[in-house]
C-alpha cells in the first residue's frame, strides 16, 4: 500500500532547519518511507496519475519535504540504460570540482510554488558518499552536469537551503567565468 505523502511547501519554518543523520542500519520505517518517496517520484512522473492527483512531476526528494528530519532522499529520473535512481540516507560531499553549472532555464521544487529566475550555481562534479538502501550498500557516486546538479539540489535540503538561495539576487541571470549552462 502506498504511503500518503504530503509535500511541505517553502514557506513552512521546517523546511530551513538541519536535517539529522540516520541511524544504520536502517530502521523498518524509514526504508517504506524511502519507498514511499520513490513510488510518489514515479508516479509523479506519470502524466495521467500527475494530471488525475494534481501532483507535479519530480526527480529528487529529500525527506524534510514530508515533515521529516532526516538525512535522506530520493532520485528517480531517466529509462532504461539511462535511469538513475537512489535511495541515499546520510549523504556527503567529499570533492567537488572548481568549475561551476547552472539549469539555463533555472531549477525547479516541489516545495516551491513561485517561479524564481536565475541560475543558481553549482558545481560542475562532484563526489558524494552514502548508504544506498536502493541497492543496500555504501555508494561513492561521482557525478557531472545535470546529475550533480540534482543531488546538490537534494542535498542542499538537507542544509535548510533551497535552489533560490544559490541565485544572486543583484545579478540573477549572470553566468559565471568558467560556468556550463546545462
Amino acid at each position: 500500500m502506498l504511503m500518503k505523502l504530503r509535500i511541505i511547501k517553502d514557506s513552512n519554518p521546517i523546511m530551513k532547519k538541519k536535517s539529522i543523520p540516520v541511524e544504520l542500519p536502517l530502521s523498518k520505517e524509514d526504508k517504506e518511507t524511502l519507498d514511499a518517496m520513490l513510488e510518489y517520484l514515479k508516479l509523479s512522473q506519470d502524466e495521467d496519475y500527475s494530471a488525475k492527483h494534481n501532483i507535479r512531476p519530480g526527480i529528487g526528494m529529500a525527506a524534510i519535504q514530508i515533515g521529516l528530519l532526516k538525512r535522506m532522499f530520493v532520485i528517480y529520473y531517466g529509462e532504461g540504460d539511462d535511469l538513475v535512481q537512489y535511495q541515499l540516507v546520510n549523504p556527503k560531499i567529499i570533492e567537488y570540482s572548481v568549475r561551476r553549472c547552472a539549469l539555463k532555464d533555472g531549477e525547479g521544487c516541489l516545495s516551491v510554488d513561485d517561479e524564481h529566475k536565475g541560475y543558481a550555481h553549482r558545481y560542475y562534479k562532484i563526489k558524494m558518499q552514502a548508504y544506498d538502501a536502493l541497492t543496500d550498500r555504501d555508494v561513492t557516486i561521482t557525478a557531472r552536469g545535470f546529475d550533480a546538479i540534482v543531488l546538490q539540489h537534494e542535498y542542499d535540503h538537507l542544509d535548510g537551503l533551497f535552489f533560490y538561495d544559490r541565485i544572486d539576487k543583484n545579478k540573477p541571470n549572470t553566468q559565471l567565468m568558467n560556468e556550463e549552462l546545462i
